[in-house]
């Protein structure tokens, strides 16, 4: 099946059986893909950018750059609204920079506030968060090395010791089955643990940084993909030959 870049439904077919009827024979799962090839519409939805993000072309393909310090791009959809379980995946490229960075941030709406994070007063760049949340985000280690931080809302998914290189593409995913919650780098598991999640609500998402606009990425980002299921390592987006 073809992904276009807006909001699909995939639709999995399953072998039927015997005297199994036909509309008991196909599960649908919700899946939707965001290709970083423009500045003016992700997934079929209107961009805000902020700074001024590049697309580049890459071994991977067409991707958006930015700078570490001021670009960013707004997208007023949070793709995994309502999902119970999920795979949230990536092909990025981290280019060094600051050692702590938010690159991919999907956060649910205060439907009293209209607000994703509440800011404490006096301290713009520290945040009070109680909004349900799901990043990814990266840290640089001696500025030639980095590792995955994933993180929900109450369980990061950080593992100093899975260190990999600076100015490399990359596939992460991180996975929730309904029991535990998983981060990968390149189909190999970083770590794991037990998860009780709540599906999120409608919002919004940032790249390029955190939604209040702190800890800027320094990097590319070339593809998302959002499934409303757990996939296994050998389901993930294949990540092109460099």
């Amino acid at each position: 099946m073809k992904l276009y870049n807006v909001i699909t439904l995939a639709t999995i077919a399953l072998a039927p059986s015997i005297g199994m009827p036909a509309h008991e024979a196909q599960s649908t799962v919700k899946q939707i893909t965001w290709d970083f090839d423009n500045l003016k519409r992700i997934g079929g939805l209107p961009v805000t950018v902020d700074g001024h993000p590049k697309i580049i072309s890459s071994p991977v393909g067409k991707a958006i750059e930015f700078d570490g310090t001021q670009d960013s791009l707004f997208i007023e959809s949070h793709p995994l609204a309502g999902a119970e379980t999920f795979t949230w995946e990536a092909i990025f490229r981290p280019d060094g920079g600051a050692e702590a960075q938010r690159w991919f941030h999907l956060a649910e709406r205060d439907r009293e506030t209209g607000q994703f994070v509440k800011l404490i007063p006096a301290d713009a760049t520290q945040t009070q968060d109680s909004n349900p949340r799901l990043l990814f985000e990266l840290r640089v280690v001696n500025g030639n090395q980095w590792y995955l931080d994933a993180f929900t809302s109450g369980r990061p998914l950080m593992f100093p010791d899975k260190l990999h290189a600076i100015g490399q593409w990359y596939h992460v995913a991180q996975v929730y089955d309904g029991t535990m919650y998983r981060s990968y780098v390149d189909r190999e598991l970083q770590g794991e643990a037990a998860l009780a999640y709540k599906p999120q609500g409608e919002g919004a998402a940032s790249i390029g940084v955190r939604m209040n606009k702190v800890y800027y990425f320094h990097g590319a980002v070339a593809k998302a993909r959002f499934t409303f299921k757990a996939l296994t390592p050998a389901e993930f987006m294949t990540l092109p030959k460099q």
